[in-house]
C-alpha cells in the first residue's frame, strides 16, 4: 500500500491559472499512490463537487471531501481500486479546518485501515495542541490507523529550523513557544506520547524539510518538516519506505513538498 500526502496550496488553482494543479496531477500519476491525502482542497465542493470529480477522473481514484466551513481549506482522501471504503466521516467541529476520516478494506488484509487527512491550525501551537489531543484518541496500538497531513509543527526528532529568529514576529509566533523563542515541539510530542509512530523518523529519512519549496522561498516559512505520516504501532511495523518528493514538478506545484510511504501489509 502506497500512501501519499500533499498540501496543494489552494488546490493548485491561482484564480483561472491551473498550471500548478496540472503539475500536481502529473505528480500523483507518476507516484501512483493507493491512497492520497490532500489538504487545502479549496473550492472542491463548488458547482456540485466539480473540482473533486475532475480530480477523480484525472487520477483514476475515488474522492472523499471534508468541507471546512470557516476557512474553505478542505481536506480530502482519494482511494484507488481495489481498495474499498467502509465508512467516511468529515469532522469540522474539532478542527480549525477539517479532518477527512475514511475506513478502508484492503484486499487480503484481515482488519480495516483507517486513514485521516488533517491540516492543523497554522496560527499557533495552543490551537494545534487542542487538535492533537483530540486526534490522540485514534492511537490504538492494535488498530491499523494512519494520520497524515500538514501539522504546521516541528518534531522533537528534528533540529531547530534555521532562520526562525529572522521571520517577522507574526509568522514566528506561529511556530514558537511564547517567551522561549524556539520552535514549539509539544504538539508532535503529544502524538508520540500517545503512541503514534513517525514513519519518516522510524525509517531514518526525517531530515528533509517539506516546506518551503523552491518556488516559495521567502514566504511565511523557514525550512522545516511540516508534513508527517504518523501510524499506530501495529501499522508502522509494516512500513518499508518513506520519501519527500523533490523534483522539477514539486518545486513549483505548491509551497509544500508531497510525502509518500510504502507499507507491506
Amino acid at each position: 500500500m502506497r500512501i501519499m500526502s500533499y498540501n496543494t496550496l489552494f488546490g493548485g488553482h491561482d484564480g483561472s491559472d491551473n498550471r500548478r494543479y496540472e503539475a500536481q496531477i502529473k505528480l500523483v500519476n507518476e507516484v501512483k499512490p493507493d491512497v492520497l491525502l490532500v489538504q487545502e482542497a479549496k473550492d472542491f465542493q463548488q458547482a456540485g463537487m466539480k473540482l473533486l470529480l475532475a480530480m477523480e477522473v484525472a487520477c483514476g481514484m475515488r474522492g472523499f471531501l471534508a468541507q471546512a466551513p470557516h476557512t474553505g481549506q478542505n481536506t480530502g482522501i482519494f482511494i484507488r481500486t481495489p481498495i474499498k471504503p467502509l465508512s467516511f466521516e468529515a469532522d469540522a467541529v474539532h478542527f480549525h479546518h477539517a479532518a477527512a476520516i475514511v475506513t478502508l478494506a484492503l484486499p487480503d488484509v484481515s482488519k480495516p485501515v483507517t486513514v485521516i487527512s488533517v491540516h492543523l491550525c497554522p496560527f499557533g501551537p495552543h490551537v494545534r495542541m487542542r487538535e492533537a489531543n483530540y486526534l490522540t484518541n485514534y492511537a490504538d496500538d492494535a488498530a491499523f490507523t494512519l494520520l497524515a497531513g500538514d501539522f504546521n509543527s516541528v518534531s522533537p526528532h528534528d533540529q531547530e529550523p534555521l532562520g526562525l529568529e529572522d521571520l517577522p514576529a507574526r509568522f514566528r509566533a506561529r511556530y514558537t513557544t511564547p517567551g522561549a523563542g524556539q520552535a514549539d515541539r509539544n504538539v508532535m510530542q503529544a502524538f508520540y506520547h500517545a503512541g503514534f509512530v513517525d514513519i519518516g523518523h522510524r525509517l531514518g529519512k526525517h531530515t528533509n524539510p517539506t516546506v518551503p519549496t523552491v518556488g516559495y522561498v521567502g514566504t511565511e516559512f523557514v525550512p522545516f518538516r511540516s508534513d508527517y505520516l504518523l501510524a499506530t504501532k501495529s501499522l508502522a511495523s509494516h512500513a518499508t519506505d518513506y520519501d519527500v518528493i523533490v523534483n522539477a514538478l514539486s518545486n513549483k506545484a505548491s509551497d509544500h513538498y508531497p510525502i509518500v510511504a510504502d507499507f507491506n501489509i
